[in-house]
């Protein structure tokens, strides 16, 4: 029996009203699920598939997943890293009257994990590293929007690779709040907060035995708050240059476009001994995923599109073609796609193309390297099919998806 509830959804699909609200999440029926690794909570989380799409449905009252829907949704609009919030189920109850606490549906990010399950063993110093770069640079990114966490974690966070990085989004926004910018007091709170989560967590993974004994969790809490302030450092600090040194004030530039930040202004005022301050206006991270996209159609994550792009521009310079839109054409049809099409059916399971294609990259140039020559693309493919993909986990279908095949 059907018991009525209310839904407000950015997904028109009848499907939602199908599934079991009359029950608790706790007891939803198995063929409704989707197995897929999960942070730690202290909400009822579940996975369920609709249609093509694997989502996460999470119980909260009903006045705190409505805010967080709408953070989520205004997030989204000012395209931030962050899960995408698709519905709202309230006014839920049991078939016997008895109410139910609502449900916040988001979608599922393809390719990501939380935290702990990226590690079947111990967590290696170098992955720790990662990770908390990965991290610091999405603090930094929300911070430059105006948004306040109140909630920074490891486990509020979902990793992607990222061309030997990883990428971080944000999961859980219920603490969070969207201003018109940030005091340094409210971002001195969110890296405090970050500070005292990431420090538990350590320590419940050293607990586990799944952090390298050379890794020290206090340690790990501070350097988070210490690669924050750095990068915080060099995308807001003003600079004192002479007049004459434009180059300065380019270079300055070009370091943010490498660390993935566009600029969209340049403040300058003059000072008393003839020299210039000058202070970039941030607007957004994503500098290469942008141009990427812009030239090919292809979405990557920010050092995936670095590399990507770098193949792309190499490629370019070999064709001798001076129109930058003509060549992205043919590297796409001639460079990216025989490459991934050269991947065998059975092992698309295991990373999305654009990862797929920058660790192909990496490894072509370890075998010129060793070579010490170009040992191209064609050799490049079938070893790292042979001797690297064929062992890799099968990430994919721990994440429930399909990979969509190309050509």
């Amino acid at each position: 029996m059907l018991v009525p509830v209310r839904i407000t959804s950015a997904l028109v699909d009848p499907a939602l009203l199908d599934l079991p609200w009359s029950t608790p999440l706790e007891e939803w029926p198995a063929q409704h699920l989707v197995a897929l690794p999960q942070g730690i909570s202290r909400h009822i989380v579940r996975f369920v598939r609709l249609g093509d799409y694997v989502y996460a449905f999470k119980e909260t009252r009903e006045r705190i997943a409505e805010r967080e829907y709408d953070l989520l949704r205004a997030l989204e609009r000012i395209d931030f890293p962050s899960v995408e919030a698709v519905a709202v189920v309230a006014d839920r109850q049991t078939e016997d009257g008895e109410p139910l606490e609502s449900v916040l549906i988001t979608r599922h990010l393809q390719f990501s994990l939380p935290y702990r399950a990226l590690f079947s063993h111990t967590l290696r110093p170098e992955t720790m590293s990662r990770l908390l770069d990965a991290l610091a640079a999405l603090i930094v990114r929300m911070h430059l929007t105006g948004f306040f966490w109140g909630d920074c974690s490891l486990s509020n966070t979902l990793f992607r690779r990222d061309a030997g990085a990883f990428a971080a989004y944000l999961v859980d926004a219920e603490t969070g709040a969207l201003h018109n910018s940030l005091s340094n007091g409210q971002r001195g709170e969110d890296l405090e907060i970050a500070r005292v989560n990431i420090f538990g967590e350590a320590l419940d993974l050293q607990a586990a035995g799944l952090l390298h004994e050379s890794i020290d969790p206090e340690v790990v809490c501070e350097e988070v708050v210490q690669r924050y302030e750095r990068l915080w450092h060099e995308i807001t600090y003003e600079q004192a240059v002479e007049r004459e040194a434009r180059h300065d004030i380019e270079g300055r530039i070009r370091r943010l476009n490498e660390l993935g930040f566009d600029v969209a202004e340049v403040a300058m005022s003059s000072i008393d001994d003839g020299r210039y301050l000058v202070r970039p206006k941030v607007v957004d991270a994503g500098y290469h995923t942008r141009r990427l996209l812009r030239l090919t159609g292809l979405d990557a994550e920010e050092n995936q599109a670095r590399k990507l792009l770098n193949d792309l521009d190499a490629y370019r310079a070999e064709s001798d073609l001076t129109d930058e839109q003509q060549a992205a054409h043919r590297w796409l049809t001639e460079v990216f796609e025989p490459v991934v099409r050269a991947v065998p059916a059975h092992l698309r399971r295991k990373l999305e193309p654009q990862e797929l294609f920058a660790q192909i990259i990496e490894h072509k140039w370890l075998l010129s390297e060793r070579a010490g020559r170009d040992v191209g693309m064609r050799h490049a493919v079938q070893s790292y099919l042979s001797d690297v993909l064929v062992h890799r986990p099968d990430e994919q279908a721990v994440l429930g998806v399909e990979v969509p095949a190309i050509g």
